[in-house]
């Protein structure tokens, strides 16, 4: 019963749940990206490059041969520059929001390094109570 309340204890820790819930929500944000790159980017790219489709540009190696049933073998150059491209976009808006997030912590960290000015009354019977403290 031990093991069962220790896994349980560990599953409901806040940064197990923020790390689901940041999978999650990574998974969807890839698959707009990917719409994003796949219909939104790529097709004027391939109009000015007069109709190409990146994601089957392709360097065949050896051509399928349905007689001997084999099948193409190709490197698919033309999705892995959608990848790269996909996979440019999401890092520069992980970069943002940490760069966001840090800016946001160091703003904290300042304002909580400032020490709280003392009035003048505060002052003066800080100072009495540590000369009535060392008699």
């Amino acid at each position: 019963m031990g093991f069962i309340k220790e896994f349980k204890e560990f599953a409901m820790r806040g940064s197990v749940i923020d790390l689901a819930v940041g999978v999650v929500i990574g998974g969807a944000f890839g698959k707009i990206v990917s719409s994003l790159v796949d219909d939104v980017i790529m097709p004027p790219i391939g109009f000015v490059t007069g109709g190409v489709d990146f994601s089957e540009l392709k360097y065949v190696i050896t051509e399928a041969n349905a007689a001997a049933g084999t099948e193409e073998v190709a490197l698919k150059y033309g999705n892995f520059i959608n990848v790269i491209i996909q996979f440019t976009i999401i890092a520069f808006c992980i970069f943002i929001v940490i760069k966001g997030l840090n800016s946001f912590k160091k703003k904290e960290e300042v304002a909580a390094e400032v020490p709280a000015q003392l009035s003048k009354e505060e002052a003066l019977l800080t100072e009495i109570r540590d000369l009535l403290k060392n008699k």
